[in-house]
Formats: structure tokens, sequence, C-alpha cells
């Protein structure tokens, strides 16, 4: 035997063989880079349409804001007319206008925001006292100053409250 190799050898892969096994690891390759494109075009689509409809939702925001104070002014009106005799026929109308108005706004996504005895919370409250209680537990609403409004999941103008502080220290 005047073979050089040794028998435990292996035998050269043929450069046909290589070539295959590059373009298999390349197609992979590609198939992974093409199923990641189009995850993200996915995501981008998804992401597109809730801010579209993010968009849809809060685009007359910044109008109902603007009534807020119109509607403040029309229920202090309301209560005003409530404490005189001669102001029934004009505190109707007051309601009236009152309970149409904010129809139309619910119809929008406008919700009050009233939270007489609900536990204070900052993301929707806005305390602007604290008075002692001996029967409202602390940390909650005790009085609304003022209501609040959210547009859909969004606050507008966060309530204004009175919190109880716990009973009096004696």
């Amino acid at each position: 035997m005047t073979d050089a190799t040794p028998p435990d050898a292996v035998p050269p892969v043929p450069p046909e063989v290589t070539r295959v096994q590059e373009l298999e690891a390349e197609v992979a390759r590609l198939r992974d880079a093409l199923l990641r494109s189009q995850a993200d075009q996915q995501n981008q689509q998804r992401r597109f349409q809730r801010d579209r409809e993010d968009l849809r939702k809060y685009a007359t925001a910044s109008f109902i804001e603007d009534l807020l104070p119109s509607l403040d002014a029309l229920s202090l009106g309301l209560e005003a007319a409530n404490g005189q005799n001669e102001g029934k026929a004009v505190a109707e109308g007051f309601r009236m206008a009152i309970q149409q108005l904010r129809q139309i706004l619910q119809t929008h996504g406008l919700v009050e925001l009233n939270p007489a005895h609900a536990v204070f919370n900052p993301a929707q409250h806005e305390a602007v006292a604290q008075q002692p209680s001996d029967t409202v537990p602390e940390g909650t609403i005790i009085q609304v100053a003022r209501v609040g409004w959210a547009l859909h999941e969004r606050v507008l103008r966060p309530a204004s409250v009175i919190v109880s502080s716990g009973p009096a220290s004696a």
C-alpha cells in the first residue's frame, strides 16, 4: 500500500456539496429575515390602527375641554335658580339644557367623574383640601367641590375633592 492517506481520514468534501450547504444556510437566513420583516409590518399595522383609533376617539378632547366651563356655569345657574320661588321656570330651563348637553357629550364618550364617598384616586381626583372626620375613613372623599370629566379612558379634568384625613387628633 503506497497510499499516503491514513485509513481513518475523512475524504475531502466536494466543492459542490459545500456550495449547496452555503446556499441552504443563506436560504434559512433569508427566510428568517422575511419572517421578521413580516412580523415588523404586522406590528406597524397594529400600531397604526391603534393610533388612528386613538385619534378618532380623542379628536374632540380640546373642544370638549372648552365646553366644560359653560357646563359648570349652567349647573351653578340651576343651583341658584332652584333656591328662588320665582326662578322655578328658569331652573327647569337650565335643567333641560344641562340634561341635553350632557346627553350629547355622553354620546361622544364624555363621562362625568363625581366620586362622592369613593377612595381618593390621584389619577382621577385633585385634592383641594383635607378634613378630619370620625365617620369617613382616611383617604376617602368627603365632598366633591367640582366634578371631573373623562373622555373615554382619558381624564380631561380631574374632580376637585375634599378628602378625609381620618379622625381628628385630640
